[in-house]
């Protein structure tokens, strides 16, 4: 005669199977996520390697850039007496050159009056000025540097012009004087500036442009902000006149110039 299962030991079995298939399960899960943690550590490390690659082979790739910007090429910097002349563009090296911000050259027609085509050896200062003009374009004020050739009425021009809306306009080239502070012709480069108000302050547009334009010349050069001078700083002319009344607005002029050169 078959003898009968105990129902509470088929019970415990059963409680047993059960406690058993989800120690499995628990155990194939944690497996799971032990793989997946390995694979995220296994992808996380080849991403920081290949990070570090990066900037590895970027600072080599600047680092060959400024070899060959230096004594390496035919544009040493620290010696532009020995630069390849015949490669220079408006006398500086293709390199520095095309750096420059956005303008649009629109040189005057060479003439005694305002563009007579004698070379700017030397760069020791940048002038800054004020068109005395309230409410004219940059481009009415080229056209006055133009009719001069005509007029003979001035001698008289600027190598940059900065209209209200920000726009350049490049009237001599670089390798050429202007006619713009009289005694510091042959050392500078000079930038007009158009105004609105009465007071001779700048639009923001224009400000904006004058120190990118600031900021590349002076580091084209390799000058410091204090060579940036207002014409008033080389005989008294009260130009550029807002920048003459509110000589802390003008040091602050310099501070953006040099914040803004550190971004180049």
């Amino acid at each position: 005669m078959e003898q009968k299962r105990n129902p509470y030991l088929r019970d415990y079995e059963e409680q047993l199977r059960q406690r058993r298939e989800a120690a499995r399960r628990r155990a194939r899960r944690r497996k799971i996520l032990r793989r997946r943690r390995r694979a995220a550590a296994l992808l996380l490390g080849l991403c920081m390697v290949s990070l570090a690659c990066f900037f590895v082979i970027r600072d080599s790739v600047k680092a060959s850039a400024a070899r060959e910007a230096g004594s390496g090429s035919a544009f040493p910097l620290d010696d532009p007496a020995s630069w390849d002349r015949s490669s220079l563009v408006q006398g500086l090296p293709p390199q520095i050159y095309n750096r420059h911000p956005q303008w649009t050259e629109d040189f005057l027609t060479p003439n005694e009056y305002s563009r007579p085509g004698d070379a700017l050896e030397q760069v020791t200062s940048i002038f800054v000025h004020y068109t005395a003009n309230p409410g004219t374009s940059a481009a009415q004020n080229r056209s006055y540097f133009e009719q001069q050739k005509d007029t003979h009425e001035r001698s008289v021009s600027a190598h940059f012009i900065i209209g209200y809306e920000g726009e350049i306009l490049q009237c001599v080239p670089l390798d050429e004087i202007a006619y713009a502070v009289m005694t510091r012709n042959q050392d500078s480069v000079s930038i007009e500036c158009c105004y609105l108000e009465d007071d001779g302050s700048f639009t923001q547009e224009t400000y904006d442009s004058l120190i990118s334009l600031l900021a590349w010349l002076t580091d084209a050069y390799d000058l410091d902000t204090e060579d940036i001078l207002r014409h008033y700083d080389c005989g008294g002319k009260k130009c550029p006149l807002y920048y003459t009344d509110h000589p802390d607005a003008w040091e602050a002029l310099k501070e953006d110039v040099a914040q803004y050169r550190e971004g180049l």
